[in-house]
């Protein structure tokens, strides 16, 4: 059995974990640790707030109680605003605390690029537009090229977890690149397990979600990289079997 741990900033679509338990097929536990969320807003200074060493701490010696194989802080937003270095010091708080292999969600997207070799992506993120900013900035310091982004302007995590499916769809197919090798949808606050392989049946490329991302991510690092042939999405039907040697050390 692998088990992963995720770290999980308040209450919005973390029965995604659940429904990825489902979609691998058995032999994966991926239990959700909630963090502290003292404001629920998509606002610079309160995502700093979500992600700092005091909250990741704290909820990654929980992980570790569980047993976990290795640990996820999996909030995008509240990765990327730190920036590559900052990001990179919130991954070393939580493996020191949790004594296991780390990552994020912001580095997640990375790596899952990297083993797919994408290296041009359209982003369709649900935050306002100073926040999706700062994601571009992120994957271009990591080498990746954000050919277009959308903002969606959605100020809370709540507002993104109750947004109707179909809306979902419509905003992320609308917002596809020709020159994108894969789309991006951001934000750990969005249901999406059950999207990904309708949303690459319609555009015909790779979809990545964050849920999805920081799952393969947490996977990867626990050593469970096989390839799974029903999905969900290109993503796990690929694997990660070539990605940790291309990778800088998080």
């Amino acid at each position: 059995m692998t088990r992963v741990g995720f770290l999980y900033p308040g209450h919005s679509a973390e029965s995604d974990y659940k429904a990825y338990e489902g979609l691998l097929g058995g032999g994966v536990e991926l239990p959700v640790v909630h963090t502290l969320m003292r404001e629920d807003a998509h606002r610079v200074d309160a995502l700093l707030d979500i992600g700092g060493e005091d909250v990741l701490a704290e909820g990654a010696r929980e992980a570790a109680a569980l047993g976990v194989d290795a640990t996820v802080w999996a909030c995008t937003s509240g990765s990327f605003v730190y920036g590559p270095e900052g990001s990179l010091r919130q991954v070393e708080w939580v493996r020191r605390a949790a004594g296991t292999p780390a990552s994020s969600t912001s580095w997640a997207f990375v790596h899952a690029l990297v083993g797919l070799r994408v290296s041009r992506v359209a982003v369709a993120a649900t935050y306002p537009e100073d926040v999706a900013g700062r994601f571009v900035g992120f994957l271009a310091a990591a080498g990746v090229e954000v050919v277009s982004l959308a903002s969606h302007g959605i100020a809370t995590a709540a507002e993104v977890a109750h947004l109707d499916p179909d809306e979902v769809v419509d905003f992320v197919i609308s917002n596809d690149h020709p020159r994108a090798g894969a789309v991006l949808v951001p934000d750990t606050a969005l249901h999406s397990a059950h999207l990904i392989e309708p949303l690459e049946a319609l555009l015909g490329k790779t979809v990545l979600t964050a849920n999805q991302v920081s799952v393969w991510e947490g996977l990867r690092l626990a050593g469970d990289a096989r390839p799974r042939a029903n999905g969900p999405g290109r993503l796990f039907r690929t694997g990660a079997a070539e990605v940790a040697s291309m990778l800088p050390q998080v």
